[in-house]
């Protein structure tokens, strides 16, 4: 067993700071838009319900990401929750992943692109956004959600797994 470790966070121990912060186990999202050349997803786990009225979520895309530019602009775009059957669609959505090639897909009447098989589905517009340091955090105004029956995907300490519940 690692012992405990109480540390300051700063440049010298940048890897150990994010393994701590791995200790918290989040779920999985996939943000889409519709971009210049076509639909585009982005898959995030830096996600939070934020306000019950006015509807609110947040997420954060990472600044160095390539695709960082169209989500930090996107006037409207749709926030799925995955589900551990879904898994795939992390690959799917990576660097050099198919991305929507060959997933079926439909659009929001404010053309976010959409897909059947999310534990939950947020469809937003853009409300505000906010210095996040190496990150933006974008804050959307829910303008429908959608939820369905599954398990969701849940990522902690650099592995994907599932949540079982206790008796």
């Amino acid at each position: 067993m690692v012992p405990d470790k109480e540390f300051k966070p700063d440049a010298t121990n940048l890897r150990a700071f994010r393994d701590a912060l791995g200790r918290f186990a989040t779920g999985v999202t996939l943000v889409t838009i519709s971009g210049d050349n076509g639909p585009m997803g982005f898959v995030a786990n830096s996600f939070a319900g934020l306000s019950l009225d006015p509807p609110l979520i947040l997420w954060s895309p990472a600044r160095s990401s390539s695709r960082f530019p169209y989500f930090a602009s996107a006037a409207h775009f749709s926030v799925h929750i995955l589900r551990e059957d879904t898994k795939d669609w992390i690959a799917r959505f990576g660097r050099h992943g198919a991305g929507f090639d060959g997933l079926q897909h439909r659009l929001t009447p404010e053309g976010s692109p959409v897909l059947n098989a999310a534990l939950a589905r947020f469809d937003c517009a853009l409300h505000d956004t906010h210095d996040g340091g190496d990150h933006l955090i974008i804050i959307g105004r829910v303008l429908r959600c959608h939820s369905a029956q599954g398990v969701p995907l849940v990522f902690s300490q650099g592995s994907y797994g599932s949540f079982q519940q206790h008796p």
